[in-house]
């Protein structure tokens, strides 16, 4: 008999029966309901530079603990950690309790080494209840919770979660449906995700500059104008791509464009950085 339910994690919303694994490779209908298959599963684990989330003007100077599980919600070709975003559960990890991961940021807090921890390298909506559960204790021993996301989220979901956030980092990954299609994802769901976010938590927006996909000064202009509708004052990375993954048929991003789109956006944006460069 069947049992199918819907996930209400991403806009995707994929339907399962027992047993079946979501289009995320981290999601699964357990015969209850559908849960994190991928909950405290840790493929990566390090103390880092807030800078390197990237946030910059989120507690500058100071070290979070970083942890990744597995899979994404989206497939972009030219995915820089798609090593662990790709995955399934067939991928080495190590199991580590939300108990067990408030252990170790309370362990270098107390060293004054870190300030909590961000849940980046995969897309960590998609492991949601071991978020929402780690979030929760990290924000009743006063230590911060930080996202790294593509913002490919439900508004309900994200609604839930947003006041166990102190900060999130938002992959806008070009400015069009168009693109959007090309990476299976939807272009409305992120903008409504930074929209949410910027009124709850603080919030900066990254864009990887891929050449010949979203390197266009107009489109630049848009989006810049668009993020300072909401706040000029959010804080806009301009990163430059390297090959990687499916994409290696493109040389890096030429520094003098990301540099100039950086200037593009600094006409409506007060606060642009450039990466990777």
């Amino acid at each position: 008999m069947n049992n199918f339910k819907t996930c209400e994690i991403c806009p995707k919303h994929c339907r399962l029966d027992t047993g079946e694994i979501g289009k995320c490779r981290a999601r699964i209908n357990d015969g209850e309901k559908i849960t994190a298959l991928n909950y405290g599963k840790i493929t990566s684990i390090a103390l880092d530079p807030i800078e390197k989330k990237p946030l910059y003007r989120f507690f500058p100077g100071s070290a979070i603990i970083s942890v990744g599980s597995y899979g994404c919600n989206l497939n972009c070709p030219f995915c820089q950690n798609f090593e662990i975003s790709m995955a399934d559960s067939k991928f080495p990890t190590r199991t580590i309790t939300p108990e067990g991961l408030l252990d170790i940021a309370l362990e270098f807090y107390y060293k004054g080494k870190n300030i909590g921890v961000a849940f980046t390298y995969n897309e960590p909506f998609i492991g949601y209840e071991f978020v929402y559960d780690t979030s929760k204790l990290l924000k009743e021993n006063n230590l911060k919770s930080v996202l790294v996301t593509n913002g490919t989220v439900a508004s309900g979901a994200l609604k839930k979660i947003l006041p166990l956030i102190d900060a999130m980092n938002i992959d806008l990954k070009g400015f069009s449906q168009e693109i959007y299609d090309y990476l299976g994802g939807d272009f409305e769901t992120v903008k409504n995700t930074i929209q949410i976010a910027a009124q709850s938590c603080h919030v900066e927006v990254t864009t990887l500059i891929v050449p010949n996909m979203n390197d266009s000064e107009d489109d630049m202009r848009k989006e810049s104008a668009w993020l300072a509708s909401i706040s000029p004052e959010i804080p806009l990375h301009v990163s430059r791509f390297f090959p990687r993954y499916k994409v290696t048929d493109r040389p890096p991003t030429d520094v003098k464009k990301v540099y100039r789109l950086a200037e593009v956006a600094r006409e409506n944006l007060k606060y642009v950085y450039t990466g990777n460069c």
